[in-house]
């Protein structure tokens, strides 16, 4: 999944929509951007194989 931080930034500084010949375009606002890229980084993070926690026993030096 892309990071879209770069995209959002570059949408915050253009207009939100958009005319010309009869068409309108209509960005997404802004929060919406932004929770879209919070649930893209989430599902991205969920998908990791790593869980982040390892568990493993430890043994002293010199144990049997």
């Amino acid at each position: 999944m892309a990071d879209q931080s770069g995209n959002i930034n570059t949408n915050a500084q253009s207009p939100a929509e958009a005319s010309q010949d009869g068409t309108t375009v209509k960005m997404p606002s802004i929060s919406e951007q932004i929770e879209a890229d919070r649930y893209a980084a989430s599902r991205a993070a969920h998908a990791r194989k790593s869980t982040g926690l390892k568990f493993f026993k430890v043994k002293p030096p010199g144990a049997v």
